[in-house]
């Protein structure tokens, strides 16, 4: 892994089923551009439900399995979010038949997108795709779609998810992470040396991005 000079390198082990993942990571992007940072992004892989079934779970049954969430618990966690998400320009539309999803072939495409520099594109296309519009990531041919809708290649995104092709390297990078510690998302590491965990809000960031600068000086 190498960094460009006078750059912070970010790299941000997420899902895309994750939703403060894609608060964090808002979060972070305000405060990079209030603090004029120039930095560059890595998205890193990491599956929140490895051992989830093909055809994926009722979210609110895997909640309440994974956590004991009860429905109130529920309904109030997705009330914060969601205004959580309003805040930061993100929209989040839970319903009840929503679902979460098994992403090792959604982290597949990422890799593949990120060898023509649209890992970033495609990985936002992915967090509206579910959180947003409520598609069906269990599925490759709304995978491929989410692909083509961005300008890439829809008969290559299938290949890709038919041959597995990057099944290896995405269980490497997924490895690298979990032997580095990393158990929860989003997990952020500047400069390949600080770890940031959890959506910390614009304002920390901040201040963790002017304590980051004040030491490169």
């Amino acid at each position: 892994m190498t960094t460009t000079p006078n750059k912070l390198r970010i790299d941000i082990v997420s899902d895309v089923v994750c939703p403060w993942c894609i608060i964090g990571y808002r979060q972070l992007e305000q405060a990079l551009a209030e603090t004029a940072t120039p930095y560059e992004l890595h998205w890193q892989p990491f599956e929140l439900n490895p051992d989830m079934p093909a055809e994926g779970q009722n979210l609110r049954e895997h909640l309440a399995e994974k956590y004991g969430s009860t429905k109130e618990q529920s309904d109030a966690n997705r009330n914060h979010i969601t205004a959580v998400g309003a805040e930061l320009g993100f929209e989040f539309c839970f319903t009840d038949d929503m679902r979460m999803h098994n992403t090792f072939n959604v982290h597949q495409l990422l890799h593949w997108a990120d060898q023509q520099g649209r890992k970033q594109d495609l990985k936002q296309a992915f967090f509206a795709a579910h959180f947003t519009h409520g598609r069906n990531l269990s599925d490759d041919e709304v995978l491929a779609d989410v692909a083509a809708e961005i300008g890439l290649a829809r008969d290559e995104a299938l290949a890709v998810l038919k041959d597995q092709r990057f099944a290896n390297a995405v269980r490497t990078a997924e490895k690298f992470w979990i032997d580095a510690g990393i158990r929860g998302v989003p997990a952020m590491i500047f400069n390949q040396r600080h770890l940031v965990t959890g959506a910390q809000g614009t304002e920390n960031y901040k201040q963790i991005l002017q304590q980051l600068a004040e030491e490169a000086n």
